[in-house]
């Protein structure tokens, strides 16, 4: 098939080079030149493992003929066109669909009338944007929805540093259309996976459900890290350990072990700006989604706990060093937008401390995010600890466990570690002469 993808961001990218492997003719369409010559010269645009070399091969080899250009032209002969741009939140919590509508215009003035052309929603868009896609399409192309071209909602799942673990083995595939030729070419799309994945369960839904399925499961699973660190602030007051509480949870098969990861909080691309749209629709329609609120507002909370639990060692952070290992809301990844890292620094600035900061591939967008901060930013993870009052481990990045601890505990003035990940060696690093707590053990 002819497959054309519109966006070269982290779901672009990684969609598109899928279907190249897969044996469909892909083209990536961007309007930044910038990564369009990165992906021609066999690059990835975005760091995320393995993609580069899978990148690579589709280009230097032709597997899947993948190629990126700027223009909108390869629509015209494309049986599938995917808009997989960026919905980033407005200030009042909905997603911005401007990135939607733009791609969707230009969609419209390149259809080939002679030709039935499958469009497909793959950005995380609310309730209604297919039938929004579909109205821009008639109006700028002058054809009909449902007769010359069909708008099918195909939500993803993606987890950012295991994405193509994910996207060659995923859970499920949700496709929502009702209509049964573009039905028919999105199973011809996904049958290649489907022959080499038999396990993977493809849901065919109405159109809505597919859209609200994505913020449903991100919510959910926001949820349920909310919860697991609430248990770990009750573990701290009653004296019990988080982790066996985790442990004994998570072999209920009701329940399941995954999500129940302690941290400084969730954060990141996906749950706080999924959350914020998915309350704001609610609101707009009169239907209170109070566990999802009561979830975000402890997300907060847990945040704050962190840094108190900081200055209950410190006393004061005014004049003191804070060093932050990770920036990034998860190992394996570059992404620091909406980082817990964001709050927690902001927060220690405020009172007054001086942040030391390393993370191993999120320095610079974190950066680029938070113009102005007054950060120092060491290339090394070992320099943040020089003369420093406290650590904090807010990204359980492996290599953190490698780090030379005896010639940080030496650099710093106060050798007190918080662990937000129960991550490090406690024991080992106690033996060595720190203070080192975790949350909730």
């Amino acid at each position: 098939m002819n497959v054309v993808c519109i966006g070269s961001g982290y779901v672009g990218s990684i969609t598109a080079a899928s279907f190249a492997k897969w044996g469909h003719r892909t083209t990536i369409v961007d309007v930044d030149q910038r990564k369009i010559d990165l992906i021609n010269a066999g690059k990835s645009p975005i760091y995320e493992p393995g993609l580069d070399t899978l990148i690579a091969q589709l280009v230097k080899d032709g597997l899947g003929k993948l190629t990126a250009t700027t223009s909108y032209s390869s629509v015209s002969e494309a049986n599938v066109v995917i808009i997989a741009v960026g919905t980033p939140s407005l200030k009042d919590g909905t997603a911005d669909l401007k990135y939607v509508k733009s791609a969707a215009a230009s969609i419209g003035t390149n259809l080939n009338p002679n030709r039935f052309t499958v469009i497909v929603n793959k950005s995380t868009v609310p309730v209604g944007t297919t039938d929004m896609v579909a109205s821009i399409i008639e109006d700028a192309s002058e054809l009909k929805a449902d007769e010359n071209f069909a708008v099918v909602s195909n939500p993803e799942f993606l987890r950012e540093g295991y994405a193509l673990e994910d996207v060659f083995g995923p859970d499920r595939i949700v496709v929502g259309s009702n209509h049964k030729r573009a039905r028919r070419v999105m199973r011809q799309m996904y049958s290649e996976l489907l022959k080499h994945a038999p396990k993977v369960k493809y849901v065919e839904t109405d159109v809505k459900s597919a859209e609200l399925i994505k913020y449903a499961s991100n919510a959910f699973l926001a949820v349920k890290i909310s919860y697991i660190n609430e248990m770990a602030r009750l573990c701290e007051s009653l004296g019990a350990n988080v982790l066996e509480i985790a442990k004994g949870m998570g072999l209920d098969s009701r329940i399941g072990d995954k999500f129940l990861q302690v941290s400084s909080g969730w954060s990141g691309s996906c749950f706080p700006k999924d959350t914020k749209e998915l309350l704001a629709t609610s609101r707009k329609y009169g239907c209170d989604l109070s566990i999802v609120e009561a979830s975000v507002t402890s997300n907060e909370r847990m945040h704050r706990y962190c840094v108190e639990k900081i200055q209950r060692q410190l006393k004061t952070l005014n004049g003191k060093t804070i060093g932050i290992l990770g920036l990034t809301f998860k190992p394996n990844t570059d992404d620091a937008r909406e980082t817990q890292a964001q709050y927690v620094i902001r927060t220690l600035l405020r009172m007054d401390s001086k942040v030391n900061a390393h993370d191993p591939k999120g320095m610079e967008m974190f950066q680029m995010m938070n113009e102005g901060l007054a950060v120092q930013y060491c290339l090394q993870a070992e320099e943040i600890a020089k003369r420093a009052d406290a650590l904090i481990l807010l990204t359980h990045w492996e290599e953190y466990r490698a780090l030379d601890w005896t010639r940080i505990f030496h650099a710093m003035r106060t050798p007190y570690i918080l662990d937000t990940r129960n991550f490090l060696d406690g024991n080992t690093l106690r033996a060595i002469g720190f203070h080192y707590e975790g949350i909730g053990v």
